[in-house]
């Protein structure tokens, strides 16, 4: 009895993702294209063997590795940073680590339009003024290094939830054992290379897997900032591309389900590795 209860939410559940995803897979499988509307038809996997020569699906690919794993790396290895600094008393610790969260609450399509007119925009943006200030050229970065500004935006947006992580990691480190070593005679480096970092392993696994099952899905920096050139079409660009710019429904269709494999494949394989870090074997 209880567990009907449950139902209704389910059935919500499923009729907003598994029928959409049913439906396009269905598409998939049909030559659908609305700028040719009598042209549709059965399409068997002609969709498929399209998307898997199309040139610009490996280059979406490769785009997405690079653009997600640079900025997880240095999403880390800043938020690694911060939350040493942030781990230490001082006045007004509170308010440092409450503005320091405020990046990952801001909307992607905001931050993406801060990003591009207020801060990296060749004529008034605020980095080219300092810039400029100190003698050195303007730099379009939209234009001329759009890679790197995807990763700038990405980087300081995901910061915090990398900190947050890492922080929790260091809070629940003994205190005794890192005084014990201090009295031993270690040095801060050394205390931090044989006990702190070996003990925030399973937080930085956890951290990096996280935060790559949740770039892979970028969309709105790149749209905003970029529009997908410069080596910074992703795939979740690509499909939009083929969707609403082609308006090629069935290639596309087949583009998202393709889509869908891989993330699914990404994400058994970073569960799995959550699993291990979490089981008892991997906390040894």
């Amino acid at each position: 009895m209880s567990r009907a209860l449950l139902w209704p939410a389910l059935g919500v559940t499923i009729a907003l993702t598994q029928l959409p995803f049913i439906s396009t897979i269905i598409f998939s499988f049909q030559n659908w294209n609305l700028l040719r509307p009598a042209d549709r038809g059965f399409a068997g996997l002609g969709n498929y063997a399209e998307v898997l020569t199309d040139a610009d699906f490996y280059g979406s690919v490769v785009s997405t590795v690079v653009i997600t794993g640079g900025s997880v790396i240095l999403s880390l290895a800043i938020g690694l940073f911060i939350a040493l600094l942030l781990n230490r008393p001082f006045p007004g610790q509170w308010l440092a680590r409450t503005l320091l969260i405020t990046p990952f609450l801001v909307m992607p399509a905001a931050a993406a339009l801060i990003w591009k007119w207020s801060i990296l925009d060749a004529n008034f943006g605020v980095l080219n003024w300092a810039i400029s200030a100190v003698g050195l050229p303007q730099v379009a970065w939209n234009t001329d290094y759009p890679v790197v500004t995807i990763v700038m935006v990405l980087t300081w947006q995901y910061t915090p939830f990398m900190m947050l992580i890492l922080l929790a990691g260091l809070q629940s480190q003994s205190p005794d054992i890192l005084e014990a070593a201090s009295v031993d005679g270690a040095g801060r480096v050394r205390i931090f290379r044989s006990l702190t970092l070996p003990h925030l392993r399973q937080y930085i696994e956890l951290a990096a897997l996280l935060g790559s099952i949740t770039l892979l899905q970028v969309f709105d920096p790149v749209t905003i900032m970029t529009g997908g050139s410069g080596g910074t079409t992703t795939l979740s660009y690509l499909l939009y591309e083929k969707a609403f710019i082609g308006l090629d429904i069935g290639v596309a269709s087949a583009y998202g389900v393709v889509t869908v494999i891989i993330t699914i494949a990404v994400a058994t394989v970073a569960l799995r590795l959550l699993f291990k870090i979490f089981s008892t074997d991997g906390l040894k």
